[in-house]
C-alpha cells in the first residue's frame, strides 16, 4: 500500500495511532460546528468542490471503521475530497509527505462526502491534516488543537501488516461533522454516516 497513491487518512486504534479523547458536547463545540457549517455551505454542492480544486480521493474509497477492521458501530468517514496545495504534497512515493501547517476550519484542506442512494453525495464533515515533521518543523511542540482536543496523530507501525497511516508519513489530522449528534462532532468516525450507497468506479472508467 505504501508504493500506490493511498487513501486518505482513515483511523485506527492500533498502538502508533494516538486517537484523542471526545469532547463533551457543549455550546462552543456546537457553536463551532455550525460556524464552520455556514463558511462551507457552498461545497454542499459538489461541483462547487470541484471548481474549489478539491479532488476525489484517488483509491476511490469510502471510508467506514468495519472496513479499517474496526467496530462497525462507529460508523464511517465517507469519501474524502482534497486539495492538494492546501495539504502541502510534496511527494506521494514511497508514502505521502506535506510541509503544510493548515489548520483554518473555515477553508478545510480536506471535505467528507457521503454517498447517497440517488447517486448524489452529502457534505457530511470537514478535515484538515498536517504532517509531523513539518508541523515541528515549524517551531510547534505539541500537536494542534481543536477547542480542548488535541488532533489525532497516526504513524505506520512497519512490524505489523496493516498500514496504520494508510500511505502517508506521521501527521496529525482532526474531523469536523456536521451531520449527527453532537458528541460524535469531534470524532474520527461518525455513527450518522454510512457507506452503504457507495458504487466503486472500474479502474479505467
Amino acid at each position: 500500500m505504501a508504493c500506490k497513491t493511498p487513501s486518505v487518512v482513515a483511523a485506527s486504534l492500533a498502538a502508533v495511532v494516538t486517537i484523542a479523547p471526545a469532547v463533551a458536547a457543549d455550546q462552543n463545540t456546537a457553536a463551532t460546528v455550525q460556524t464552520i457549517r455556514a463558511a462551507t455551505v457552498q461545497f454542499e454542492k459538489i461541483e462547487n468542490a470541484l471548481a474549489a480544486g478539491y479532488i476525489p480521493d484517488p483509491s476511490g474509497r469510502c471510508i467506514s471503521a468495519a472496513a479499517e477492521g474496526l467496530p462497525p458501530q462507529l460508523g464511517a468517514m465517507g469519501i474524502h475530497y482534497m486539495r492538494p496545495d492546501m495539504l502541502g504534497i510534496t511527494t506521494t512515493a514511497p508514502r505521502v509527505d506535506g510541509n503544510n501547517t493548515h489548520t483554518d476550519f473555515m477553508n478545510p484542506s480536506i471535505l467528507l462526502y457521503e454517498p447517497q442512494a440517488d447517486g448524489s453525495m452529502r457534505l457530511v464533515g470537514v478535515e484538515n491534516l498536517v504532517f509531523e515533521k513539518g508541523w515541528r518543523a515549524a517551531g510547534n511542540t505539541e500537536a494542534p488543537r481543536l477547542l480542548t482536543r488535541s488532533w489525532d496523530r497516526m504513524a505506520d507501525d512497519s512490524s505489523t501488516a496493516q498500514d496504520e497511516a494508510h500511505g502517508f508519513e506521521p501527521h496529525f489530522d482532526q474531523h469536523v461533522w456536521l451531520v449527527g449528534l453532537p458528541e460524535h462532532a469531534l470524532l474520527p468516525f461518525n455513527p450518522a454516516v454510512t457507506c452503504d450507497h457507495h458504487r466503486p468506479v472500474s479502474q479505467g472508467q
